[in-house]
């Protein structure tokens, strides 16, 4: 009688939980510029232990204000973020001014081994770009693909930056790899959960928990649903509840944070 050799059974990995936090920083100060608060977004940051930072508009190199000095003023914002908690960042320049630049930055746990800053701005005048990085996590093969997101203000502007950013996870991102996607959209009108769903298979967490993405602007008193988290690939996913205090006067967006099971 011959033998049948039954095919090798695929190893199981272990279920990886992680947190993840997303948060416009607006350069460090609260809605119309009123005040500094970037020592205090800081201790905001690390109170909530997340893994993976999403950050957006924040100082990759500035010169220190007239009317800031003597005041502790860093020269990175995402290093000075980042500090000992996460050794690992990577930072995408979006924007050049008179006072240095800006742009998205992630902030994470695991090791960085690649990252890449696309530029999907349209126009002169609003810079914008997606920040997609890839992270090794210890014991598991395939490794996780983060990008931070930051899109224009103009809707026929976002539309065509959708469009790049779907390009950017079907060329860039395999189709097993957990993919986490977040930042400020911009997306008042709500036109990117469709499309990313159809075009990458991605689902924004608040919306898969709660049925609504969370309103994040102003950060006072949050009307506007402008900020995401969206993943694919996650076994579970569930939102963190941050209490207004201290985020409503930390920006000029509310921040959100979310638990994925990987």
């Amino acid at each position: 009688m011959e033998s049948v050799v039954a095919p090798a059974a695929r190893p199981v990995t272990a279920p990886l939980q992680l947190r993840v936090l997303t948060v416009n920083t607006h350069k460090g100060f609260t809605a119309f510029n009123r005040r500094f608060v970037l020592h205090e977004l800081r201790d905001a940051v690390r109170a909530v232990s997340a893994d993976i930072v999403f950050l957006q508009e924040v100082l990759g190199e500035a010169t220190v204000p007239t009317n800031h000095r003597g005041a502790h003023w860093p020269a990175s914002q995402y290093e000075f973020l980042a500090d000992s908690i996460w050794p690992q960042y990577a930072y995408g320049k979006n924007a050049v001014h008179r006072g240095g630049h800006h742009g998205n930055a992630v902030l994470s746990k695991f090791p960085i081994v690649r990252f890449e800053n696309r530029d999907i701005s349209v126009n002169g005048r609003e810079r914008r770009g997606l920040l997609h990085c890839v992270l090794e996590v210890p014991g598991r093969s395939v490794p996780v693909h983060a990008i931070c997101v930051h899109l224009g203000l103009n809707e026929a502007q976002r539309r065509w930056q959708l469009e790049r950013l779907c390009q950017q996870i079907d060329e860039k991102t395999p189709a097993d790899a957990p993919l986490v996607v977040a930042g400020d959209f911009n997306d008042w009108r709500l036109r990117a959960h469709a499309r990313l769903r159809r075009c990458a298979g991605l689902a924004e967490v608040f919306v898969q928990a709660t049925g609504s993405a969370a309103r994040t602007f102003p950060a006072r008193w949050p009307v506007l649903k402008l900020d995401r988290i969206y993943v694919r690939n996650a076994r579970a996913a569930r939102p963190v509840l941050l209490r207004p205090r201290p985020w409503s006067k930390l920006s000029d967006h509310a921040p959100l944070a979310a638990e994925l099971v990987l």
